[in-house]
């Protein structure tokens, strides 16, 4: 979490923001969960301790996560865009759940290099993608 502190403190400095407690205290609550938040849940879980942050600083502080690559958007099937690590965790994709929500992080080499081979055959230079497969979990069925 060390390292993720300095990255978010230079890029505040890099921009000319305020580094503040708040801040802080969102960055830390985001990187102790491992899941797929949306601002509110993150909102919620932040209230519990630091019962003054309010939602739109929890969204803005997010945000500004993004902006210095330690966290993605991701929107999943729900509509909410949600929040996850990007720092330090390697590409994944997603099967979720169309009763419960549940998202399942899953990493298959055969579609990474099936994605490669697609490009190369197109002259593509690949950025990022996002792969999710829609379904329903053993445990809706």
């Amino acid at each position: 979490m060390v390292k993720e502190k300095e990255i978010f403190r230079q890029y505040l400095h890099s921009h000319g923001l305020k580094h503040t407690d708040q801040r802080d205290a969102i960055l830390e609550s985001f990187l102790r969960s491992e899941e797929h938040l949306s601002a509110e849940d993150l909102y919620h879980l932040i209230r519990k301790k630091h019962p003054r942050i309010g939602f739109s600083t929890v969204y803005r502080t997010l945000k500004l996560l993004c902006g210095c690559s330690l966290a993605r958007e991701t929107r999943l099937r729900d509509g909410l865009t949600r929040f996850e690590h990007s720092y330090n965790h390697p590409h994944h994709d997603h099967i979720i759940c169309v009763r419960c929500g549940q998202a399942t992080e899953f990493v298959e080499p055969g579609i990474e290099a099936l994605q490669d081979q697609v490009a190369k055959r197109y002259n593509f230079a690949i950025q990022d993608h996002r792969m999710e497969i829609f379904g329903i979990c053993e445990k809706c069925r």
